[in-house]
């Protein structure tokens, strides 16, 4: 209880109640003692959490019956106002179906979606379908599950649930883990690998000056880059994002196009190769500081920064006041 006291919270014990999750198959009635504010909590077999009911031995055989359960009564609910001849119409029900009865089937999958592989849960699912599927299809109380939702045009649950799952896990790794993911420990640069960051008042005369940007709104995710070269502008960027990329990853993403850009620059090998980042977010720049921060996109500056300077390079960062005039762009 020590962090509740840290962070000022406090548990109702009358509230709580104890899971105790175990692989064993060897049944087990010993009660392992567990007290919240010194008094002992109910030991349970199973708990919902978040809409999904947990059980001792993490098989969700409760979860699966509980759901199926509860849109049998839905659909037994609905069929009172569709017969064959009055009522409901099948696209109703289709509607109703796809709409209602499906995602609440489908509620949770990626995080129960293995236990679908037995046939016991399987057929509970499908029983509730095939109930929904006669009333759609206006169908004989006969006719297979297979049968159905060929002649209803819908997909055996079982299947939309893998689908479901695949779409949430391809989604999420498409937006979240390429971006937000945290680096392993074995490709962190060197903690003595950092990059320069200075004030604006400090800032000297730099032979090339990158000026980058990134937002979001209504519009959708976007981040721009200009690129001046001795105080002339040399290159402009526009890069659409994806609408699932926050903020602060748009101006991450700015950065990263600009470093990109900076290794096809060719210049004179007269002029100082030096180069100044100009963002308008502290907080790429808090980011950039703090070892701590591992972020892919945060780490992919870095090592690019790093890379650079390894080809004589010179790069510095600095932050800049948003939708105000620099000197260089007055000239």
């Amino acid at each position: 209880m020590k962090w509740a006291k840290d962070n000022k919270i406090t548990f109702n014990e009358q509230k709580s109640k104890a899971l105790v999750v175990k692989r064993k198959k060897k049944r087990e009635n010993k009660d392992i003692p567990i007290y919240l504010n010194n008094k002992p909590l109910e030991q349970v077999n199973n708990i919902k959490c978040l809409g999904i009911i947990v059980d001792s031995k993490m098989n969700f055989r409760e979860h699966i019956i509980h759901t199926a359960i509860k849109c049998i009564k839905l659909i037994h609910a609905l069929v009172k106002s569709a017969k064959l001849i009055w009522g409901l119409r099948h696209e109703a029900f289709n509607t109703i179906y796809k709409g209602a009865i499906q995602p609440l089937m489908l509620y949770g999958t990626p995080v129960w979606i293995e236990v679908m592989g037995k046939k016991c849960n399987k057929i509970l699912y499908s029983r509730a379908q095939r109930i929904m599927n006669i009333k759609i299809g206006k169908a004989n109380q006969t006719t297979s599950i297979e049968a159905l939702c060929i002649l209803t045009g819908t997909t055996p649950i079982e299947i939309k649930a893998e689908e479901s799952t695949n779409l949430y896990r391809l989604t999420r790794d498409r937006q979240n883990h390429q971006l937000d993911r945290e680096v392993e420990l074995k490709d962190w640069t060197h903690l003595a690998d950092t990059v320069r960051i200075s004030k604006q008042s400090e800032v000297k005369e730099h032979t090339i000056q990158i000026f980058t940007d990134g937002s979001k709104n209504e519009h959708g995710v976007g981040s721009g880059t200009a690129i001046y070269i001795q105080d002339k502008l040399k290159h402009q960027m526009k890069h659409k994002l994806h609408d699932k990329y926050s903020n602060n990853q748009a101006e991450h993403m700015a950065i990263v196009k600009a470093l990109q850009a900076i290794e096809t620059i060719k210049v004179n090998k007269n002029i100082p190769r030096t180069i100044i980042i100009h963002t308008d977010s502290k907080i790429n720049l808090e980011s950039l500081k703090n070892t701590k921060n591992q972020k892919h996109l945060i780490d992919e500056i870095r090592k690019k920064t790093i890379a650079l300077e390894n080809e004589n390079w010179n790069i510095e960062y600095t932050c800049i006041k948003a939708h105000t005039t620099h000197r260089t762009l007055q000239k």
